[in-house]
């Protein structure tokens, strides 16, 4: 069993995009299936999930930028916050080892919860927006 399975309702119809998503429940789920493996298959599998959010959401900020988003809206502050939460699991990881792999046990299902709504909600105005403006594009 997987944390996130990958299904229509989560397609945007929006073809970067549903790639750049289809990876973040990969990277999600390669976490899932780290966490009985040890101490250096969860970091490792954090930093991969770190390293594709940080490209994800990035992308999706530049992209809010030149539509002319109003950067303090709430869909760049839920990436800011995920972001936050990702780093520190990782921190606590380096710091506290074996002891804070709970951690992950926690943060994986909040993750696999949170993003549905997030893409169907957040992103999908996104690309609402992004289709009445004729805009295409360009992945990072």
């Amino acid at each position: 069993m997987t944390a996130l399975a990958w299904t229509d309702a989560l397609a945007l119809n929006q073809p970067t995009l549903d790639d750049t998503h289809r990876e973040f429940v990969d990277a999600l789920n390669a976490v899932d299936a780290a966490r009985g493996q040890g101490l250096a298959a969860a970091q490792q599998a954090l930093q991969g999930l770190i390293a594709h959010s940080e490209a994800h959401f990035g992308q999706e900020d530049r992209w809010m930028a030149e539509l002319g988003f109003d950067p303090a809206t709430c869909h760049p502050a839920q990436h800011r916050q995920i972001l936050e939460v990702l780093h520190e699991v990782r921190r606590r990881l380096q710091a506290e080892g074996d002891a804070a792999l709970g951690l992950i046990d926690a943060m994986v299902p909040a993750l696999a919860e949170w993003f549905p709504m997030h893409a169907q909600t957040m992103d999908a105005g996104l690309v609402q927006a992004m289709a009445e403006r004729g805009y295409e594009p360009v992945a990072a």
